[in-house]
């Protein structure tokens, strides 16, 4: 299987493209300075990886950052804090001031030039839109939890970006691949309905499941890359192998 055997790449934002990770544990800072104790970046995004889930699940047509706040007050009441509305508004609304990780732009510049280039994600529409600027492609497709009315890794959501990719595209199954940081939101869910997938393990040097869901059995991925950097660099290769294949037959 090689990278040029698909026509459409969709792609998980935040984790993927966008640095939520830092951009979370920045945004927890505030509660964590009312803990009485040292709570670390790697602390706070487990803390918000134990309860995202939970709400999403809770709460499917909830807003994003509806689901940021009321995971605010559950890991304030988790460190012993009483909630504060206005930190877990301003939660709610950081999404926008989460980074892009530096080598998004670029990658996502060239993997346009070969690819149809699809966002689905468990964010709002005004939330990605204020990260797509700092993604700076335009993009065929965006699908959001707000449009769907569920959260990953509901199928549902998986449904319904196929079913709008054929209608609107043509695109048939076969020629998606699923490109994605989170084995727990992405990965494992677009597997099971017959996705291949590419892993995108931006924490492959830390380790653990950070803002994520853990996964006890992580599912099989067609292809892994530790960024997307890395990713756009494979189909470079492949092409110029392509091309040297076809010079050296002529």
């Amino acid at each position: 299987m090689k990278l040029a055997d698909f026509d459409t790449l969709t792609f998980d934002c935040y984790g993927t493209l966008i640095d939520w990770e830092t951009g979370i544990a920045t945004a927890l800072q505030p509660l964590a300075a009312r803990a009485g104790r040292a709570i670390d970046a790697e602390e706070r995004v487990t803390a918000f990886g134990r309860h995202e889930h939970e709400e999403q699940a809770r709460n499917p047509a909830a807003l994003y950052p509806e689901i940021l706040a009321r995971v605010h007050a559950s890991i304030a009441r988790e460190w012993g804090i009483d909630p504060d509305p206005a930190l877990a508004r301003a939660f709610g609304d950081s999404v926008p001031d989460w980074p892009a990780f530096p080598d998004s732009a670029d990658a996502l510049r060239y993997l346009k030039g070969h690819f149809r280039l699809v966002i689905l994600s468990n964010v709002h529409r005004a939330g990605f839109a204020a990260s797509n600027a700092k993604l700076e492609v335009e993009f065929d497709a965006i699908y959001t939890a707000q449009d769907i009315g569920s959260y990953k890794p509901d199928p549902r959501n998986f449904h319904y970006m196929l079913e709008n990719l054929e209608r609107d595209f043509g695109v048939a199954r076969g020629g998606i691949l699923h490109t994605a940081e989170s084995l727990f939101h992405d990965c494992a869910a677009a597997r099971s309905l017959g996705l291949a997938t590419a892993w995108i393990h931006r924490r492959a040097e830390v380790g653990g499941f950070g803002a994520t869901q853990v996964v006890e059995e992580p599912p099989e991925v067609d292809f892994y890359f530790t960024s997307l950097g890395e990713m756009a660099a494979a189909h470079r290769r492949e092409t110029a192998d392509a091309e040297d294949g076809e010079g050296a037959t002529s």
